[in-house]
């Protein structure tokens, strides 16, 4: 059923964007304004995904779906090209909810941190991202051999995909995902997980 729900929502995504690009050429003749800088905008990113285990010490089985609200800073560092595209630095600031809907546990909350790289367009309609990161949260552990030995729970992750913005303020994003969650070696064993998956979202600047 997740996955039923998460194809649901990309259509209900690419439905959105679809309309909206239509009534920005209706109302000004193109998406965006020429003058239009996204590196120089706060960002507010609302995503959501899936990820399935790809590693990891436990011998369980996890599959995750997690939802992220993300602040993104301005450009903090930035290279202009000739053809007028830039390659820019950024910060990232994440929480997320994490459904843990096979594993040994129930849920995640975590806060996560990380500079967000992006290649844009000269005209800044889409860009090419990506990421490398961690912070930390908190899991349900249920002392299950093989799950999460404590509730306090590190994590690491990396993130690349691509955003387009269909008007002045709104991109959409699709990215891919990878997520490592563990105890730092708090307890033994020690039964780290790895997962990867997909992450479809949007962006609203500010």
């Amino acid at each position: 059923m997740v996955k039923h729900l998460t194809i649901l929502g990309l259509a209900t995504v690419l439905s959105v964007s679809s309309h909206n690009a239509q009534d920005g050429k209706v109302m000004a003749g193109s998406v965006l304004s020429p003058t239009i800088k996204p590196w120089d905008s706060h960002y507010i990113d609302i995503e959501a995904g899936y990820l399935w285990k790809v590693g990891g010490d436990t011998p369980l089985d996890y599959g995750m779906v997690p939802v992220m609200l993300t602040w993104r800073s301005p450009e903090v560092i930035g290279m202009g090209f000739a053809d007028g595209s830039r390659l820019i630095v950024r910060n990232r600031l994440s929480l997320v909810a994490q459904w843990v809907e096979t594993g040994a546990e129930n849920h995640y909350f975590g806060l996560m941190g990380a500079p967000s790289i992006e290649w844009w367009n000269s005209a800044g309609t889409w860009s090419i991202y990506g990421g490398i990161g961690g912070g930390a949260g908190l899991i349900d552990s249920q002392g299950i051999a093989g799950g999460q030995g404590r509730d306090l729970t590190l994590n690491w992750f990396g993130t690349v995909g691509v955003a387009h913005a269909i008007n002045d303020t709104t991109q959409i994003r699709f990215g891919g995902m990878f997520q490592h969650l563990s105890n730092g070696g708090a307890t033994t064993p020690n039964p780290g997980v790895n997962t990867l998956g997909f992450t479809v979202g949007m962006s609203r600047s500010f």
